[in-house]
């Protein structure tokens, strides 16, 4: 859930900024992007301690930490497929028709660059898994009475010696589930690129 959740604020909050900067371009992309820029000089997980300890500890508050994060990466991406694009003829040809900007991005390029986005979403989620996890399990993350992989492996840690299957079974969950997004991302980026199927 927080994997999905917070992917999905992410890539709105991505595919807005990153589409709006590739297709104003000049002065305005160079702007937004040297801001992206500044964003992705400090590591993404202390931006996300830095919000959880302002925050606090909960689910609700994960979800805006790690959605108000993990746009950076989509931005870029979002940004080289509306400049690859805005310059075929089907937008010169909606602009001539008297679209506007807004239209422009939401029915012509955001949706030819669905792929890439796609693809992208499915590789950040194992990102926002294992963020969460982290969080979770140096203590500032979900805490009691729910339950998340890297509290239980904070829990497993006392009794390590004595029982240490208790660290395995979420170890091992995450470790599953990030592989398993993973390989979905790798099958669909296959799946929409065409070039790769050979």
């Amino acid at each position: 859930l927080v994997g999905i959740i917070a992917t999905a604020t992410s890539c709105v909050i991505g595919v807005l900024y990153g589409g709006f900067s590739g297709y104003m371009g000049g002065r305005w992309d160079n702007i937004l992007m040297r801001l992206v820029d500044i964003a992705s000089t400090i590591p993404l997980v202390l931006y996300s301690i830095l919000l959880m300890v302002l925050l606090g500890t909960g689910l609700h508050n994960i979800f805006i930490a790690l959605g108000l994060v993990y746009w950076v990466g989509m931005v870029r991406i979002v940004r080289g497929q509306v400049l690859a694009l805005k310059e075929q003829e089907f937008v010169l040809a909606a602009r001539v028709l008297g679209a506007g900007t807004w239209r422009l991005l939401t029915r012509h390029l955001i949706p030819n660059a669905m792929g890439p986005i796609l693809v992208t979403a499915t590789m950040m989620i194992p990102g926002a898994i294992f963020t969460e996890s982290f969080l979770s399990f140096i203590g500032i993350g979900i805490s009691a009475p729910m339950a998340s992989w890297g509290s239980l492996c904070s829990d497993a840690l006392g009794g390590l010696r004595s029982y240490p299957y208790q660290l395995f079974f979420p170890a091992a969950s995450i470790c599953i589930t990030m592989l398993g997004f993973n390989f979905v991302g790798d099958g669909l980026r296959d799946a929409l690129d065409p070039r790769l199927r050979k």
